[in-house]
């Protein structure tokens, strides 16, 4: 019988995958729990309490298995030239999904907004750096690891792999990725934060379980702009 390393056990995911349900219900628990109970004490750090858990939870689920978030995508790219391409592509099909669903949920919702999330930031240079702090750990890395590259992979082996499979996560993953923006921003914001998760869901099946860091440079860069925006006083 030849031998299988757990990489190759992980591109050949079984039929209802238990154990990859198992690892998605305790991550997403985590993810919804944890927020839950801070919300009452900080409205700010709810989300950034919650990732920050399920990371850690994520990561030795992982590990428990014989793999790391390599095999999801996090690694060295081969090419910056390339990885850098591929950023400005999501940012292109993310401003195009967004943009577009925008146009429903301005006819059927209202706008709020962050709900006055981040006012404090305005010209206030110490919450402009720790928002920043939490923009590339919180904002990028750990939600393009936890909402693409977690979530649709045990998604997609729970369903037992393949394209509708993967379609199938892409868009449970994109449903939970706008209820994680409700709380601030209603079923507008929640609405295009979800279109906009979509994109880069289909992103990541197409390159990004081989190089996430588009993702995580584009979902970046975005939260960056939007932050410095709020902390400079420019308003929409």
């Amino acid at each position: 019988m030849p031998n299988t390393s757990p990489q190759d056990s992980a591109a050949r995911p079984r039929k209802w995958d238990l154990a990859a349900l198992r690892d998605l219900v305790i991550v997403v628990a985590v993810l919804v729990i944890v927020k839950q109970s801070v919300l009452p004490y900080s409205y700010l750090y709810a989300g950034p309490a919650s990732t920050f858990s399920a990371m850690a939870v994520a990561t030795y689920l992982l590990w428990r298995r014989g793999l790391g978030w390599r095999d999801l995508g996090l690694r060295w790219p081969t090419s910056w030239l390339k990885t850098a391409g591929l950023t400005v592509l999501t940012m292109a099909a993310f401003i195009i999904a967004t943009q577009t669903m925008q146009l429903a949920a301005d006819y059927f919702f209202e706008d709020v907004g962050a709900s006055g999330r981040f006012d404090h930031i305005e010209g206030n240079l110490a919450a402009y750096i720790g928002i920043m702090l939490l923009v590339w750990t919180h904002g990028s890395f750990f939600e393009e690891l936890l909402f693409r590259a977690f979530v649709i992979d045990h998604s997609s082996r729970l369903m037992g792999g393949g394209l509708g499979a993967d379609l199938a996560a892409a868009f449970l993953s994109s449903v939970f990725f706008g209820y994680r923006h409700f709380y601030y921003q209603g079923m507008h914001g929640a609405l295009i934060s979800g279109a906009g998760g979509f994109a880069f869901a289909l992103l990541y099946i197409w390159f990004g379980r081989r190089n996430i860091l588009p993702l995580v440079f584009a979902h970046g860069i975005f939260n960056s702009l939007g932050q410095t925006f709020r902390y400079l006083g420019i308003r929409d």
